[in-house]
């Protein structure tokens, strides 16, 4: 097995496990970066790769600052200065639900825009099956939910 050191002379041992998270991270960042700039061309101007991340966390009905948070990982402050930016941007609405608790919706144009998103994603496979194969991606796929699969079991035990 190969080793790297540091400048210190400490052994780096290589792993396919450092690799998957390295490319995996790297591919997400590429294709929101492209997604990002397609959008913006068609004149969704505020489409960074960050609030596409925020974005497409989402779920298409009512959405809650607080489950925001806790599935991305942030505080409820983070959660509500993006949501008033995205407010400001016409993409997300915030009405009012139960007690104090703001609903959190998408607008008529931020439907639009997830629309034009995976309209964009699914031209983008096509450029990926014509230069990569038909059966490539899927099973890309498949095995990367294998792998899942097998890190969900290491840590729910």
């Amino acid at each position: 097995m190969s080793t790297r050191f540091t400048n210190k002379g400490i052994p780096m041992v290589e792993s396919h496990a450092l690799s998957l998270v390295l490319g995996t991270a790297r591919l997400n960042d590429l294709i929101t970066r492209y997604l990002s700039m397609q959008l913006q061309a068609m004149g969704y101007q505020c489409t960074s790769p960050s609030i596409l991340g925020f974005l497409s966390r989402l779920e298409c009905g009512v959405n809650h600052a607080s489950d925001i948070a806790r599935n991305l990982g942030v505080s409820r402050q983070m959660v509500a200065k993006t949501v008033r930016e995205l407010c400001q941007a016409g993409y997300l609405e915030q009405v009012d639900g139960q007690g104090r608790q703001k609903d959190i919706l998408f607008t008529i144009t931020g439907e639009q825009l997830i629309a034009d998103a995976r309209q964009v994603l699914a031209r983008l496979d096509q450029l990926l099956i014509d230069a990569l194969g038909e059966k490539t991606i899927p099973g890309t796929l498949g095995k990367l939910n294998r792998i899942q699969h097998v890190i969900i079991q290491l840590v729910d035990t």
